[in-house]
């Protein structure tokens, strides 16, 4: 059995899109918040850019929470065998087997 080390479940990869993410998300509620004073953020600004940042950010988050990092695809290794068969016992293994023998049923037809 090999030893397992301990990996977290993010790596380099993920942890960069959820920093962008975070910023995508700060920055459309900044612009939602102090879009356009003189309009009180009913312009396009505060209607139409704000909320389509939030939704790139949210977009980016869940992209990050899914998106695997190649740093952590575990590749199988072949088990290594260690013992080698002589002639003679894969003649035995590959022998035919006689059939087992009928045995009659143990209960009494009425």
């Amino acid at each position: 059995m090999q030893p397992t080390t301990f990996r977290f479940a993010f790596g380099p990869r993920n942890y960069r899109l959820m920093w962008i993410g975070l910023a995508l998300l700060a920055a459309g509620f900044i612009i939602m918040m102090f879009g356009d004073k003189a309009n009180y953020g009913e312009d396009f600004m505060g209607i139409t850019l704000g909320p389509l940042l939030l939704l790139a950010g949210f977009a980016v988050e869940f992209g990050a929470i899914m998106v695997r990092d190649k740093s952590h695809v575990v590749t199988p290794v072949a088990p290594v065998t260690t013992f080698s068969l002589s002639a003679d016992a894969v003649a035995a293994a590959n022998a035919p087997v006689a059939p087992a023998p009928t045995v009659a049923p143990t209960y009494k037809r009425l």
